[in-house]
């Protein structure tokens, strides 16, 4: 479904823009068994501004018997869009005394009008098996997914969330 094909470890840039492609991957078994989820995420990263955007997201989640279809749709693509918030800019912040970011103006989410990608997934069901959680499922591997598509693009690792701008550029700086 992600049409998979093995790349270099850092993606050329774009000679007109100097934007670079990448593509993680990222699976959980959740809680323990408690639900699977894979996702592969295509991302671009501005090495000037450092600006990382989503531009596919590709998943597939096993939550055992599939009751609603529809429901489950909504639920991962609602999971895979908190987790790319989560990735790319919520961030709790603090001071010497106490936490700071304690309204939505100083906590930072996505925008309402940011432009979501596009979202592919598919369900597994196998048979003879019990339900299993759905609920968080996508939203635990988004920021890995993102992670390693940063990395496969820049061969920049970044190891803190949210994956900011400053971040992505102190990252590219420190590879030299």
């Amino acid at each position: 479904m992600a049409r998979w094909q093995t790349r270099p470890l850092q993606a050329p840039e774009d000679p007109k823009s100097g934007v670079t492609h990448g593509r993680g991957i990222a699976c959980v078994d959740y809680e323990g068994g408690n639900g699977y989820a894979a996702l592969i995420a295509d991302i671009t990263v501005d090495p000037e501004t450092g600006i990382v955007r989503p531009t596919r997201f590709v998943v597939a989640v096993d939550c055992g018997p599939i009751s609603n279809p529809d429901g489950l749709r909504n639920q991962t693509e609602g999971g895979i869009l908190q987790g790319m918030s989560r990735a790319l800019v919520e961030e709790v912040t603090w001071d010497d005394r106490r936490i700071t970011s304690t309204d939505w103006a100083t906590y930072k989410s996505l925008h309402l009008d940011y432009e979501v990608p596009p979202i592919e997934m598919t369900f597994v069901a196998p048979e003879g098996v019990p339900a299993l959680g759905a609920g968080e499922t996508a939203i635990t591997v988004v920021p890995a997914a993102i992670g390693n598509a940063i990395f496969a693009a820049t061969g920049a690792r970044l190891r803190e969330l949210p994956f900011t701008p400053e971040r992505v550029k102190a990252a590219l700086r420190s590879r030299s």
